[in-house]
């Protein structure tokens, strides 16, 4: 390992030379590289150094990244709309949330006791989504907005076909009006044609609901501006039984009438404009809304309102179905993440600016199109529409189009249409642009100079002005001071721990580090202030960073093409189905669709594949935690004919180095099917190993996991997915702009890199750890792992192991053999008192947890977390003897609260400095206090409440 004091690997990994040194002697080792030698198998190491560029370290990084980002060229302002614009991140958010990792490295609120600040912060999320569209149940956000309208696409699908008996034909057509944004139709073909759904897309005016139709969906504002009553067409959907959807926007509703007002089923669009930078196309939360006959199969998250354990109001993601693919195989959704640091941001957007400030912020866009719309009919353009929010839609010849965007150049981007001899010019007015930019704007249509103009044409009509009230809950009337804003964010921050606090040990998830230095480019306006489709030129930075960091993660994983299109791991995984669809497809093999799915595999696994039109036949797995490689061979062999892949995870699921794998592959291959793995685990296989060199076709990374963007509290991720030369020719094209294969599938995600502007974390931590960094960082993610196994033998025991008897860069330590005395809930929330968050609970194992340290966590970090779990040991062992009561001790009571410990009253059979101090180290300021005691899941669950109280039940 080097020592060289100033570089990035140094900064980045939690043990020292002399902590390594001390772990080895403990562990019985002489070195690193025997550790590794008899962890991962000899067959399938990788031996040739990662074809990475030497390490930067931050400093020389940062200048690096300031040259590239010279190449992009946010002083462009962008009028091209379609769903992105620009918006002004007020300043209190942008420092207290955007870059503040107190907030940007929480992980996903399952432990709600030490999460109750974003769960709240995510619950006023809702509650805007809720009261704007006029639905009662939104999530806490989705991935974009594709991707929203897909899965309503798909929830409608099922809902109404749910009683269809075997032998009875499906309603399967699904309506999509032709002004629906372009790239929300590329999702939608790619989610609808694998399950069998038939999309037809044309104007309203022809929209026929036969028996065959079981949903539609509208655009509104429509993708050309127009802004129509739909209250008529919706009617006629209603009487048909014909579900609806809505795709809006959230800014345009502060003075639209709610489409839940006029009945529609569902509301979908993308919050981005609520104080979210462009980022060239995201991270932004898209959000969704629907009736209450939908809350059992709403896709993603709900956050509800429960109580605690003694009977205050607690928060928790409510209901079983808050994430689908528990379900498996029956599930009609994979989603897992959400976007929530997003949705904070957006929330708190509406928070400080309040009902008044937002719907003024609407106005005043809504007056400048005006504006703009005037000067344009004077001089004589025609519009597509009286009728808009904010875009335009401008009738012009060819021959003004050229002058028109001659004029634009270099400083304006509009969007383009061009039909035969008519050509339409788009305009989508937003917050950023000033009185200036209106008047330039203007100039450039050369006819428009001093022409009077007429606005009362644009009046908005009756039927669509807004009449229903929003967000009148009290916590929007009292933060539109930046001071008061300021303790609000602070005093959320506060209920919530985070990487701040201490480590989270959370076995498949990899809580690492998200260096400063890694975050803080996001944020540059020459990163942040780029559309998705501005032209390419325009972003030869972010081009740049794309080129190599696709030959840099294909590298790492044996591979030769990558896509950085799927935003989420769950997106990765549907998007390298689809790639081996396709491969199929292509070989005239369509009946190819089996999928052979582990039973230990995520849930994500067999939801994606269904999703992708696979059938999922389940693999056992033996006592050792391995695939059984007998149960492989004999359905690999049933099903030949039919085999379309293989889904596995390695390392596998239970944190072990199968030594199998690589005939796994070769049985699969040999039977006509290709192998997808899924990249969970690559934290243990950077520089040691590779998805290729094992045998699989096609892999897909958590870049929140494995390379270092942060999990916001619950998103935003990255899924990209690196493939082999068989299936580099259908990776996923787009829309709008030209990427993909060859033979391109159609898109996973609404925009062309995902969630573009966090690829540049992923990009910095390659870029200052260099190859032997990379490799060091999965060397001592395992190093720190065995380190804990060893520490807690004795206390409790290893359930899996591999060949050599060591873990991988994971382990899962059983409290079955507790449940006499306590439950692996118990021990959970009894760490909450110890100031540590819980490992990965029952899972993939009940009445298990699943550790992973990861390389960024030292020494002393992991003695503080083991003394901690033998604590506990020691805790249950007092009930065990009935030195401690079966019904009210440490455990049963956990987590204790400061106002728990500091009431008058104590009656408890044990003292408040053992329910609070357990262990010394808690007393030199590392106490971190929960703000609620144990949630009540179940009372939540039987009455939801997804929103926030109204006004008047404050005064109550």
């Amino acid at each position: 390992m080097d020592n060289e004091l100033q570089t990035f690997r140094r900064r980045h990994m939690g043990p020292d030379v002399s902590q390594v040194e001390s772990m080895l002697t403990t562990l019985g080792l002489d070195s690193l590289e025997d550790l590794i030698d008899q962890t991962v198998p000899e067959a399938i190491r990788r031996r040739q150094p990662l074809q990475v560029p030497a390490a930067f370290t931050e400093h020389e990084y940062l200048a690096h990244l300031a040259e590239v980002a010279a190449k992009n060229r946010p002083e462009v302002k962008s009028l091209i709309g379609l769903g992105y614009y620009g918006t002004i991140t007020p300043s209190v958010i942008a420092r207290n949330i955007f870059h503040n990792p107190g907030w940007y490295t929480q992980y996903t609120p399952y432990q709600a006791e030490i999460a109750q600040g974003r769960l709240e912060a995510l619950l006023n999320y809702q509650t805007v989504v809720s009261d704007l569209t006029g639905l009662p149940i939104a999530n806490a956000s989705l991935l974009d907005e594709g991707t929203a309208a897909a899965e309503a696409m798909a929830m409608f699908y099922s809902q109404k076909n749910r009683r269809v008996k075997s032998g009875e034909p499906a309603a399967n057509v699904f309506l999509v009006s032709e002004h629906v944004f372009p790239q929300t139709l590329g999702v939608l073909r790619t989610r609808a044609e694998p399950i069998g759904i038939e999309l037809r897309v044309g104007p309203v005016g022809e929209f026929a609901f036969d028996e065959g139709v079981f949903g539609v969906l509208l655009q509104y504002p429509g993708g050309d501006g127009a802004v129509s009553d739909l209250q008529p067409l919706i009617a006629g959907a209603k009487e048909a039984s014909v579900y609806v959807c809505v795709a809006t926007d959230l800014l345009a509703l502060c003075i639209l009438e709610a489409p839940g007002s006029w009945g529609v089923d569902c509301a979908v669009g993308n919050s981005q404009r609520f104080g979210v930078p462009l980022g060239y196309g995201g991270p932004h939360a898209a959000f969704f809304a629907t009736t209450d006959e939908f809350k059992r199969v709403i896709p993603g998250r709900i956050i509800g309102v429960s109580e605690d354990a003694h009977g205050s109001p607690a928060m928790r993601m409510a209901l079983q179905t808050r994430e689908q693919h528990i379900r498996r195989e029956k599930a009609t959704s994979n989603i897992c993440t959400a976007q929530a640091l997003l949705a904070i941001m957006a929330g708190m957007y509406a928070v400080y600016h309040g009902p008044e400030g937002l719907r003024d912020i609407a106005q005043t866009i809504h007056a400048k199109a005006v504006r703009l719309a005037g000067a344009l009919t004077a001089a004589g353009y025609v519009l597509a529409s009286d009728q808009f929010f904010d875009t335009l839609r401008v009738q012009v010849s060819g021959e003004e189009l050229g002058a028109i965007e001659e004029a634009l150049s270099g400083r304006f981007n509009a969007y383009v249409q061009r039909d035969g001899e008519r050509s339409f010019l788009q305009l989508s007015v937003d917050e950023t642009l000033s009185d200036g930019d209106l008047t330039a704007l203007l100039t450039a249509f050369a006819k428009t100079e001093g022409v009077a103009m007429s606005t009362e044409r644009y009046v908005l009509a009756k039927a669509v002005q807004r009449a229903t009230p929003y967000l009148t809950s009290a916590v929007f009337g009292a933060h539109q001071t930046e001071t008061k804003l300021m303790r609000y964010i602070k005093r959320l921050e506060n209920k919530d721990l985070s990487l701040t606090h201490s480590m989270i040990p959370l076995g498949s998830c990899t809580m690492k580090l998200n260096a400063a230095t890694e975050l803080m480019p996001v944020s540059w306006p020459a990163f942040a202030d780029i559309h998705p489709f501005a032209p390419v030129e325009q972003a030869a930075g972010y081009s740049q960073i794309f080129t190599e960091l696709e030959a840099y993660l294909a590298d790492i994983c044996g591979m030769t093409a990558t896509s950085l299109q799927p935003n989420s791991g769950a997106q990765g995984e549907y998007a390298g189905l689809t790639t081996i669809r396709a491969y199929h497809l292509d070989r005239g093999d369509g009946h190819r669709n089996v999928a052979l799915i582990p039973e230990s595999a995520h849930g994500t696994n067999p939801a994606s594949a269904v999703m992708a039109g696979m059938e999922v036949v389940v693999v056992k797995n033996d006592g050792n935690g391995d695939v059984n490689f007998a149960d492989l061979k004999a359905k690999a062999e049933k099903y030949a004919d039919r085999l379309a892949a293989l889904m596995v995870t390695y390392p596998s699921t239970y944190g072990v180095f199968e030594t199998e794998i690589m005939e796994m592959c070769a049985l699969i291959h040999d039977h006509g099917g290709l192998v997808y793995m899924d990249g969970a685990n690559m934290n243990a296989q950077v520089g040691l190993t590779s998805p290729g060199q094992i045998g699989a076709d096609v892999c897909h990374l958590n870049l929140h996991k494995t390379f270092a963007i942060p999990h916001g509290g619950g998103g935003p991720g990255m899924g990209p997915i690196c493939v082999n030369d068989k299936l580099a020719p259908f990776l996923p094209g787009h829309a709008l702009v030209s990427t993909g294969g060859a033979k391109a599938t159609t898109a996973v995600s609404s925009t062309p890199y995902g969630s573009a502007s966090i690829l540049l974390i992923s990009y910095a931590y390659i870029r200052m750890l260099g190859p032997e960094g990379l490799k060091d960082a999965s060397r001592l993610a395992i190093l720190n792992a065995n380190y804990i196994a060893h520490r807690l033998r004795g206390h409790y025991d290893v359930l899996y192991k591999g060949a050599g008897g060591w873990s991988a860069h994971e382990l899962i330590i059983d409290l079955r053999p507790f449940k006499s005395v306590a439950s692996a809930e118990d021990v959970a929330k009894r760490l909450i008192d110890y100031g540590f968050h819980a490992p990965t609970l029952s899972w993939p194992v009940a009445g298990t947890m699943m550790i992973e340290p990861t390389e960024s966590e030292s020494q002393d970090e992991l003695d503080r977390f083991c003394d901690a779990m033998i604590g506990i040991r020691e805790e249950m062992d007092a009930v065990a003897r009935g030195e401690a009561s079966a019904d009210d001790n440490l455990l049963v009571n956990a987590p204790h609260t400061l106002a728990v410990v500091t009431a008058d009253e104590w009656s408890r059979p044990y003292t408040r400095s053992a329910a609070a101090y357990p262990l010394e180290y808690l007393r030199e300021g590392r106490k971190f206090w929960p703000s609620v005691g144990r949630v009540n899941q179940a009372l939540g669950d039987r009455n939801l409440v997804c929103t926030c109280p109204p006004t008047e039940s404050y005064a109550s």
